[in-house]
């Protein structure tokens, strides 16, 4: 691989990569709350949505990284489950059709 190209393997610590996707998800928390803030399809239904895309996008990205379900250390998968729970809840306050 040239130089110039990163590489995906770096040697972190359990704690270093729990902390990475906790800041991971963080980050794409608050990017998600705001594009339900500013979409056109309101707040809650929005959010659901975004939710429910990024609890795939988490799975994707875990089955892609070959990521295990139970690993001792957090990744893709615990940030798609709680993705998928957070999208849970708030589809359980969302007023039906």
């Amino acid at each position: 691989m040239p130089p110039f190209v990163a590489s995906r393997d770096r040697n972190l610590t359990q704690a270093s990569k729990s902390t990475a996707v906790i800041v991971r998800f963080g980050w794409r928390m608050a990017a998600i709350a705001a594009f339900a803030v500013f979409g056109g399809i309101g707040f809650q239904r929005g959010l659901t949505v975004m939710l429910w895309m990024s609890a795939i996008l988490g799975a994707v990205s875990a089955v892609f990284d070959r990521e295990e379900p139970l690993a001792s250390a957090l990744n893709h998968w615990d940030e798609a489950m709680a993705y998928a729970a957070l999208c849970c809840l708030a589809g359980a306050f969302q007023a039906p059709m």
